[in-house]
C-alpha cells in the first residue's frame, strides 16, 4: 500500500466498542479496503448502440486496471463475458462469475459494514433499477450473490434504493437527498420518518442532513454523490457551477443542498465545475466529487479544462494527504450520468 489512510480501522473499530450507535455500521470509504468491487456492463437492453457499449466498457477497464495498482480489483461478470473482459483488463484484476447488466456498482453491489468485534457483513437495501426504470433482472441480484460467495452474512433491510444515495462519514452523519428515498419508485407507503429509522438503522449512524434533491429529471432521482463528499468528519467538499443558472433545475436544487449545510454547520470547500468539456451536452455530469478513495489513492475525473483539473486536484491533496491523485478521462461515465464513485464499491479490511 502506498499513502496513508485518514482514519485507520482499530480506530473505528475502537468507537464501535464504546457503544457508538448500532452494532453494524459503514465505515469510511477512506479506511484500508481488502479490495475493490467493480461490474462489467453488457446488457443490449442498456446499450443498444454496440460502439459506446465497446467504450463503456473500455473506461471500466481503464478505472479497474488503475486502482489494481494500489488495492485488488474484483470485477463481477458472467462467465460468458469474461474473454471479452480479460481483453481489456489488465492481470491484476480478478473475475468473478457473477452475472451483470450494467455497471454502476456503487447502487446495485454489496453495502459492507462491519461491527466492534470485527465481523463482517452485507447490508442488503435493495436495488430495484433506480424505481424500475431500467432491467436488472441480474443486477438486483448481485449483493446476495457476493454475500454468498464471501460467505458472508446478508442483513435485511426494510428499503429499496441505492448507495450512491447516501453519503456517509462512516461517523454517525448521513447525508441524503429526500427525491432518491421518499419517492413511489423505491419506497410506496414510507414516510419520510420512516425512511430516516431505517437508514440510520442500516448505516449504523445518529444523524441525517436531508436536502430536497430534484425527482425525476434523471435515473437516479439526484444521487447526492455526485454533488458533495464528506471527506471526513464535518467535512465536505461540493461541486458546484461557478456562475449557477437559476433556470436550470439541478443548479437550484445543488444551491438549496449547499445552503443546508451551510445551516448544518459543517465545514465546505467549492470544487467549481469544468468551464470546459470535451462533451458538449446538457445531460453531461462533470462532477469532480465523483471521486474514488482507494488505499493510497484518490481516483478522480478529468474534464480537459486545465484551470478547474487543476483546483480539483489540489482539492482533493489537501483533503486526503499521503495519497496519490490520480485523474482519468472517464467522459462515456458522464454521458451516461455519473462517474468513478458510481461505479465502485469498497470491501473494508480488518
Amino acid at each position: 500500500m502506498r499513502g496513508a489512510t485518514a482514519l485507520g480501522m482499530a480506530s473505528v473499530i475502537g468507537a464501535a466498542k464504546a457503544g457508538a450507535g448500532p452494532k453494524f455500521f459503514v465505515p469510511p470509504e477512506e479506511v484500508r479496503h481488502q479490495r475493490t468491487f467493480m461490474q462489467w456492463p453488457v446488457s443490449r437492453k442498456v446499450y443498444t448502440d454496440a460502439v459506446f457499449l465497446n467504450i463503456t466498457q473500455q473506461t471500466i477497464a481503464d478505472i479497474a486496471n488503475t486502482i489494481s495498482v494500489f488495492e485488488p480489483v474484483t470485477m463481477l461478470a458472467a462467465a460468458a463475458d469474461h474473454a471479452g473482459a480479460r481483453a481489456k483488463l489488465s492481470a491484476d484484476v480478478e473475475l468473478w462469475d457473477i452475472p451483470t447488466e450494467d455497471l454502476w456498482c456503487r447502487d446495485a453491489g454489496p453495502i459492507f459494514v462491519v461491527d466492534g468485534a470485527g465481523r463482517l457483513a452485507i447490508r442488503h437495501i435493495q436495488f430495484n433499477g433506480w424505481g424500475e426504470k431500467q432491467v436488472n433482472l441480474r443486477d438486483s441480484q448481485i449483493a446476495q450473490r457476493v454475500a454468498a460467495k464471501l460467505g458472508l452474512d446478508l442483513l435485511p433491510s426494510s428499503l429499496r434504493g441505492e448507495a450512491g444515495g447516501v453519503e456517509q462519514d462512516g461517523h454517525g452523519l448521513l447525508l441524503v437527498h429526500e427525491s432518491s428515498w421518499v419517492n413511489d419508485n423505491r419506497n410506496p407507503g414510507m414516510s419520510r420518518a420512516q425512511i430516516e429509522a431505517a437508514l440510520l438503522a442500516d448505516y449504523g449512524a445518529q444523524r441525517i442532513i436531508w436536502s430536497s434533491g430534484l425527482s425525476g429529471q434523471d435515473i437516479t432521482d439526484y444521487h447526492i454523490d455526485s454533488l458533495a463528499r464528506f471527506t471526513g468528519p464535518g467535512r465536505v467538499l461540493l461541486n458546484l457551477p461557478q456562475k449557477p443558472d437559476m433556470r436550470d433545475d439541478f443548479h437550484v436544487a445543488a444551491q438549496e443542498t449547499k445552503r443546508v449545510l451551510e445551516a448544518s454547520g459543517l465545514e465546505i470547500e467549492v470544487i467549481p465545475e469544468p468551464n470546459i468539456r470535451r462533451i458538449d451536452s446538457i445531460d453531461f455530469v462533470a462532477s469532480y466529487a465523483n471521486y474514488y478513495v482507494c488505499n493510497g489513492a484518490v481516483i478522480s475525473a478529468e474534464f480537459g479544462d486545465p484551470e478547474t483539473d487543476d483546483i480539483a486536484r489540489n482539492a482533493l491533496a489537501r483533503h486526503y494527504p499521503g495519497r496519490e491523485i490520480v485523474m482519468l478521462n472517464v467522459d462515456p461515465l458522464g454521458e451516461l450520468g455519473g462517474g468513478i464513485h458510481c461505479a465502485t464499491q469498497q470491501m473494508p479490511a480488518l
